[in-house]
């Protein structure tokens, strides 16, 4: 399996994480290079380290589930009936894009509009290691970088 396939996926995986420990929601930027990924996501509030642990901790545990990744491509209106605004993040979808491929990781971790190619399940991905994160409070943004093995 192709790293970029993999470390993309992780991002999906990583952004379900930090919903269930801090909450967000929306996604500013999203970066990949090799076994590296960067997700940026809007937060209110600087984490802890523990919450922190904890994103990866539940990552991790995501992964070892090797749960089948969902992939449903839909006409846009009707996916946006469907999903809502729960599938995009703060970039937009070009609006002459009429079909969208939709990512779910089930249940209830995450759905996104997303072009990209993903893992067949959950346990290609192979270990998420945290790398760094900083939190910009002016911007209210949270990056986190992480590894894959």
């Amino acid at each position: 399996m192709d790293i970029q396939v993999r470390t993309h996926t992780a991002l999906h995986i990583v952004k379900g994480a930090l919903r269930k420990v801090l909450e967000t929601k929306w996604t500013a930027s999203t970066y990949v290079n090799g076994n590296h990924g960067r997700i940026t996501v809007v937060s209110e509030r600087k984490p802890t380290d523990e919450e922190m642990e904890k994103v990866f901790q539940l990552a991790n545990s995501k992964v070892n589930e090797n749960i089948p990744i969902i992939i449903e491509e839909l006409p846009r209106e009707e996916a946006e009936r469907k999903y809502g605004d729960e599938m995009y993040d703060l970039f937009p979808v070009p609006s002459e894009v009429k079909i969208l491929k939709i990512v779910i990781i089930p249940p209830d971790w995450n759905i996104n509009a997303c072009n990209k190619e993903h893992t067949k399940t959950t346990g290609e991905i192979g270990r998420i290691i945290g790398d760094d994160w900083r939190y910009r409070n002016t911007k209210k943004l949270l990056e986190v970088s992480f590894d894959i093995e």
